[in-house]
């Protein structure tokens, strides 16, 4: 339920079931981007709603949460096209990479599969 000012409830972007993690990588389009690889698919939701896999792989507790936290971040800041899941997989070259190169690899997977808002 929204709240009576418009905005959308804390956490409804968020993909927390394994269920939803489980049918975007069944019907999911999969796409490289260095340190990170997306996977999108559509969701029938009037929403972009997102999840992110960090693996041992990629450090310690405090690395992986420092890289969900910028993931977190970055995709808080962007505008999406509604009617998407989306899941995001961190690999170890992540926690190395600065913000802003993170940023721009996220933005650059959107944009290959269509999700970005266009200003034009």
């Amino acid at each position: 339920m929204a709240s009576i000012s418009g905005e959308s409830m804390k956490g409804e972007q968020y993909l927390t079931k394994p269920g939803d993690f489980a049918r975007v990588h069944q019907c999911g389009r999969w796409v490289n981007g260095g340190a990170l690889g997306m996977k999108s698919c559509a969701n029938n939701l009037a929403l972009t709603r997102y999840g992110f896999i960090v693996s041992k792989r990629v450090g310690g507790a405090v690395v992986r949460n420092r890289v969900k936290r910028r993931l977190r971040e970055i995709m808080r800041n962007v505008a999406l096209v509604p009617g998407a899941d989306i899941i995001i997989s961190a690999r170890p070259q992540a926690a190395l990479v600065e913000f802003a190169s993170l940023q721009t690899m996220v933005l650059n997977l959107l944009a290959q599969v269509g999700l970005l808002v266009r200003n034009d």
